[in-house]
């Protein structure tokens, strides 16, 4: 799909100390929102927050050219070609994605050295697909949507300050903290969806890779975050990864993802900061396949 995707996010948050009283809260005590796991708290303290996230993808390209869907099922070899009632080339291409994610969490602080944190979430996705008939030419046989949701995988672990903390707030100050946790694998990886095939079938069959809404592997989340601050100026910078910890139940393991990201922030007034962040990203490839997932659409290819 063409990376013409953006995301939004809300957070709605409170945090509780026992027996002290919180600290002081500055809108620049905490990373901009889609930073995850940027501090930690103090003993007795809890937080807990809703965070939804919306995405948007259309199109499709390789590499960074655009290519038409009359190009994608005339030009682009079909994977599973030799398996009977598949066609040499691409019949179907999705044309755009939707997907909307609302995460909950939960920190708690039973000491000043470590934060437990939980958080799951529920996930909803659509993807739109054109499907052209028989097994040339670039006749359109029809439409249709898959749009699988449900709860997803779940991420327990710990944060660990080694520098600084939540409570230091001095206008030249600097944290540094670490995140030690593990997804369990409680997202589904069989979900289905009907979809529209080129002999004008509709069968409904597994969803694609990127359509399940769990990774179906227990997989390792290390984080390390540094963050500063300058007077009203404050930055900072994080290393976030996912490591897949063998395959699933279904053959197959989403590829290790590692992100970066940098930002820079300037606190106009104790309850408002205006931020700007940079974010960098890998995802290897999916390991393995599954044998129910088989079809002329690039996204049954892992």
């Amino acid at each position: 799909m063409k990376n013409t995707a953006f995301a939004g996010a809300i957070v709605a948050a409170c945090a509780m100390t026992l027996p002290a009283h919180a600290h002081d809260v500055r809108a620049d005590d905490h990373a901009p929102i889609g930073v995850m796991a940027d501090h930690a708290h103090k003993k007795g303290e809890v937080m807990l927050s809703v965070r939804h996230m919306h995405m948007e993808m259309s199109g499709n390209q390789i590499g960074t050219d655009g290519i038409s869907t009359e190009d994608v099922v005339t030009s682009i070899p079909n994977r599973f070609f030799g398996v009977p009632g598949q066609p040499p080339t691409l019949r179907i291409a999705p044309t755009s994605m939707r997907a909307d994610m609302t995460m909950v969490g939960a920190m708690y602080a039973p000491t000043d050295w470590v934060t437990f944190v939980a958080m799951g979430s529920y996930v909803q996705k659509e993807m739109d697909h054109q499907t052209f008939a028989g097994g040339m030419g670039t006749n359109i046989r029809g439409a249709f949507r898959s749009s699988p949701e449900g709860f997803g995988d779940v991420t327990l672990g710990g944060i660990f300050p080694l520098l600084g903390h939540a409570e230091q707030m001095a206008d030249h100050a600097q944290e540094l903290n670490v995140r030690a946790s593990i997804s369990l694998p409680t997202g589904s990886t069989s979900e289905t969806a009907q979809i529209l095939t080129p002999m004008g079938g509709m069968p409904t069959v597994r969803a694609p890779y990127m359509m399940q809404i769990g990774s179906g592997t227990w997989d390792l989340k290390p984080a390390a975050t540094f963050k500063g601050w300058a007077g009203k100026l404050g930055y900072g910078a994080q290393y976030a990864g996912t490591i897949r910890l063998g395959s699933n139940d279904s053959g197959y393991s989403f590829g290790d993802i590692h992100e970066v990201t940098g930002w820079i922030s300037y606190r106009a007034a104790q309850w408002l900061s205006l931020s700007g962040r940079v974010k960098g990203k890998t995802t290897g490839q999916v390991q393995g396949i599954d044998p129910m997932i088989i079809g002329p659409v690039q996204t049954a290819n892992p």
